[in-house]
């Protein structure tokens, strides 16, 4: 069985906890410090449903092996057309496409709602995400030097955007 990406439910929000928290435990994916309580991360999702913005879940044989989801860059008025992404792979199961399946039915879903631009923000010493996001066709706009501190040390924040009404290239790449 191949994995399917879907809407997320309240159920697969434990599934979404250990992903996340075991990314911000290992990795410098999230600037949070600690990891997040199940009681934090429900509150987060019923947030989330209730302003009604995607969360969805990569399922493979009934088990999440993914998730992402989007929300609001800024609020300020000015800023409703631009929304700002996160996408977390289970460890051991990244680099083998299982992102692209996420990230491209977030990019549709975006679309479809006609949001203008959607912006991530990296890691900058993380190639991988940097790569990944550049092969979806995102452009990094912005390089924020020792912004974050985690795991004792400095760390600078890249800014990727994608211009969701662009016309995609003769590569099929949005922004060329």
């Amino acid at each position: 069985m191949s994995p399917v990406v879907c809407p997320a439910s309240r159920t697969d929000v434990p599934a979404t906890l250990e992903i996340y928290n075991h990314a911000v435990l290992h990795t410098t994916a999230s600037y949070d410090l600690e990891p997040v309580s199940l009681d934090t991360r429900l509150a987060w999702f019923d947030h989330k449903q209730a302003a009604g913005w995607p969360i969805l879940v990569l399922e493979d044989a009934g088990r999440v092996i993914g998730w992402a989801t989007y929300g609001p860059f800024r609020e300020k008025p000015g800023y409703a057309g631009t929304v700002e992404h996160s996408v977390y792979i289970r460890d051991g199961l990244r680099g083998a496409g299982l992102g692209t399946l996420l990230m491209n039915a977030l990019i549709a879903d975006a679309t479809a709602r006609n949001f203008h631009v959607m912006v991530g923000g990296v890691a900058a010493d993380n190639a991988g995400s940097l790569a990944f996001h550049t092969r979806l066709g995102f452009v990094q706009v912005a390089h924020f030097r020792q912004v974050g501190r985690k795991f004792g040390r400095w760390l600078d924040l890249a800014f990727l955007q994608l211009v969701l009404d662009e016309p995609a290239g003769e590569d099929g790449k949005i922004n060329g």
